[in-house]
């Protein structure tokens, strides 16, 4: 299919391409195993001749707005990003399968339902030995974890404010939402949480007064939380946001868990792990090189679309006893360069053996063998990557069966 996008010729030996036998130990996916054996990648995850003429074509290829949509892999995407799915991935989406909403989930925003409407009670301390975490609380009092109000406390970096965060028991912190809010913040030192008047394991917002108070839209939803005393062995019973307290800040701050209600259609939200392949127009030409390798293998190597291969035809020779194979094969080279047909010419002096399985491995989607047998009829052997058999062709005919055949493969 044509699309403007670079078209390259080369032979085996320029671009020094090693394949490899085995899998490395370090294979974090099929894919990523997949491109270290086919000599596209290193061990060590950098980019060999074989990988840099393959993003070099991706890059060819970005500038049009279909681009991803070409590639034949499973995206997901929003109006800022673009991911591939994989149990590796370095990042964590949100994902509804109903209405397609995606976000990573660290600021994902979903619907949120208050654990109770009951009215207002007397605050009132109790004795809570040994209870410095929610599970440990939860379990003393004998109350759900959503009954109950999390501390975090942090100092943002700009000015040295003492941030004290609130949310729901039951849920998590993002700190990519809260910075968002406050700007950049680390944790607070023990020694900062001891001069504003908290107390780590049993603090709370109640009573502190140089502090900037944080929370979570939830928590002034949530009546008759347990919060800290700010004394050590102690809580509060029936703490309520804006009686007790008053926040600066009322924000979105906990991170989407699987089954959260999706914002957009109220449906459970999955949490999967995900790389991102571009950030608006912007595009990660090796992740996605990755994403290709691990949607399109067999057990035999890799089986890149035309719409992805930097080569559309590996075009090799099996040496003849009567018949010069290698002479004829520069003849089909040349033929093909000039129909400006993409091809990848294994000119090594190999056993057969070894230049088929290398075929399979870089995957481009079709073979042509030029082979002492099918000279004497006048004919070589063409083989889609993906198909079974291979055929015989007129020499006269390649270049029209080749386009053909690449066509059929987008």
């Amino acid at each position: 299919m044509e699309r403007g996008w670079l078209k390259e010729n080369m032979r085996y030996r320029d671009l020094s391409i090693q394949t490899q036998r085995e899998f490395p130990n370090n294979a974090r996916t099929q894919g990523f195993g997949w491109l270290v054996r086919a000599g596209y990648l290193t061990r060590e995850n950098q980019l060999l001749p074989l990988g840099e003429q393959t993003t070099n074509h991706l890059r060819a290829g970005s500038s049009e707005q279909s681009f991803l949509s070409h590639l034949a892999i499973p995206l997901l995407s929003n109006t800022d990003e673009t991911y591939f799915p994989v149990s590796a991935g370095e990042t964590e989406i949100a994902n509804c399968t109903v209405c397609d909403f995606v976000a990573r989930r660290e600021v994902a925003v979903f619907k949120k339902t208050p654990f109770s409407q009951e009215a207002p009670l007397p605050i009132e301390k109790v004795l809570t030995p040994e209870c410095p975490t929610i599970e440990a609380l939860a379990n003393f009092l004998n109350v759900p974890k959503e009954k109950t109000a999390k501390a975090l406390m942090f100092t943002r970096v700009a000015d040295g404010r003492f941030v004290f965060v609130v949310v729901r028991g039951d849920m998590t912190l993002s700190e990519a939402k809260l910075k968002q809010l406050v700007g950049e913040v680390r944790m607070a030192t023990p020694e900062e949480v001891a001069r504003s008047g908290a107390a780590a394991g049993y603090a709370s917002p109640v009573g502190l007064t140089d502090a900037l108070i944080v929370v979570d839209d939830l928590i002034p939803q949530s009546p008759n939380l347990v919060a800290g005393a700010n004394e050590a062995g102690y809580h509060l019973l029936h703490t309520n946001c804006g009686r007790d307290y008053t926040p600066e800040l009322v924000a979105d701050l906990v991170l989407a868990e699987v089954g959260a209600a999706c914002p957009q259609c109220g449906n459970p939200l999955s949490i999967q792990r995900a790389e991102i392949l571009a950030t608006r127009n912007k595009f990660n030409l090796e992740e996605i090189l990755l994403a290709l390798a691990e949607t399109h293998h067999d057990d035999k190597g890799l089986t890149l679309p035309a719409s992805a291969a930097p080569f559309h035809v590996y075009l090799m020779h099996v040496p003849g006893k009567e018949l010069d194979t290698r002479a004829k094969a520069e003849e089909i080279y040349t033929t093909l360069q000039d129909a400006s047909v993409p091809v990848l010419f294994d000119d090594r002096d190999e056993r057969a053996g070894v230049k088929f399985n290398g075929a399979d491995l870089i995957g481009c989607p079709v073979r042509i063998t030029v082979g002492e047998r099918g000279l004497k009829e006048g004919k070589l052997e063409v083989k889609a990557r993906t198909a079974s058999q291979a055929e015989l062709v007129m020499i006269e005919e390649i270049v029209t069966a080749v386009k053909q055949l690449i066509t059929r493969q987008g």
